[in-house]
């Protein structure tokens, strides 16, 4: 079924394919339809950053920017949902085209620049789901707030989308923001992880609880760079690290058309650039946080290579658009196949 339904969304522009599948996701969410669509994956418990996850297959942020389907995505059977990113304010993200498909290389290059209604259109929509499982909530910067002002964006995100979230990722890795991949580095990273950490204490008094900070990094890193980041995670108190977001990289897709647009390469290509993230990280970390893998999932086996590498959790968002829900079952079954 879904075999025919990707060949007729692909007759459809990216962009306009992407909404128009969100839009029948959520129908068919507040329907209870979409739980139809396929097989409900084994249970798989496992607790990360203190949190019980049904199974260990989770939606990458970018999918559903606004949350506007997450009961739909959620009845597809992943095991927890990360929505946005969002940002303090609504902005419309870069000019369009800004989306582009690769099929032969099951991959997606976008330029998309953080599109969304703001935090406040996202936090209504959490509060309209009836979704209780495990919630994630990517947090950006505003375009045309200033590298050196950044922090104030995220600790306005924080707080506002702290009483609503399981965690919180902050995104400071997505290549099509300006200046934004440097917070990743030095002094840069320091100052925003200690900013947040305090901000994190401040709310888990007021509120009662702690909500678990991850940090969604690129790629696109030496491994001394990755070595460094892991060191600063460790230092700052963070309870997660996201591994990896899109990549520069063109290697593999050159020749293919739209493979030199601008932005961000996710799919296939990316699978094992950010599996040797992932490993380097492990080795680095030594299990004093764990790491969620993003990055090329397109087949089951693919989630259980990022696991063996070292992974806790994994996310998959191009995979899905390629492979459909039939995907969040198979990536369980080969995850449960290692632990045999």
């Amino acid at each position: 079924m879904y075999d025919l339904a990707r060949k007729l969304l692909f007759q459809l522009s990216p962009e306009t394919s992407h909404e128009l599948s969100i839009d029948l996701i959520g129908a068919g969410g507040r329907l209870g339809l979409n739980r139809l669509l396929c097989k409900a994956p084994r249970a798989l418990p496992v607790n990360v950053m203190g949190l019980e996850f049904p199974n260990p297959v989770g939606l990458a942020a970018g999918l559903d920017k606004n949350g506007d389907a997450i009961d739909g995505f959620a009845q597809l059977g992943f095991g927890f949902i990360e929505i946005g990113t969002v940002t303090p304010r609504p902005q419309p993200g870069n000019p369009k085209p800004r989306l582009f498909r690769l099929p032969e290389a099951e991959a997606i290059i976008n330029r998309m620049g953080f599109n969304n209604l703001g935090v406040d259109h996202l936090l209504a929509r959490v509060k309209a789901a009836s979704y209780k499982g495990v919630l994630g909530i990517n947090i950006g910067k505003n375009f045309d707030t200033p590298v050196e002002h950044a922090v104030d964006d995220y600790l306005i995100g924080l707080d506002k989308v702290y009483p609503h979230a399981s965690y919180v990722t902050v995104n400071v890795s997505s290549p099509n923001t300006p200046g934004l991949r440097s917070l990743q580095y030095g002094d840069s990273l320091k100052q925003l992880l200690e900013a947040l950490r305090q901000c994190q204490e401040d709310l888990a008094v007021e509120h009662g609880r702690r909500v678990p900070l991850a940090i969604k990094i690129a790629p696109d890193m030496t491994d001394e760079e990755i070595a460094q980041v892991a060191a600063a995670l460790v230092e700052a108190g963070m309870d997660a690290v996201i591994a990896t977001n899109t990549t520069l990289s063109r290697d593999g897709v050159e020749e293919l058309p739209h493979g030199n647009e601008g932005g961000g390469l996710s799919g296939a290509p990316v699978r094992d650039k950010s599996t040797h993230v992932v490993k380097v990280l492990a080795g680095e970390l030594g299990g004093r946080l764990p790491i969620i893998a993003v990055g090329g999932i397109t087949e089951g086996r693919h989630a259980a290579e990022k696991i063996a590498a070292g992974a806790s959790l994994v996310q998959i968002y191009s995979g899905f658009i390629y492979k459909g829900p039939a995907l969040i079952r198979e990536a369980v079954d080969a995850i449960g196949a290692l632990q045999r």
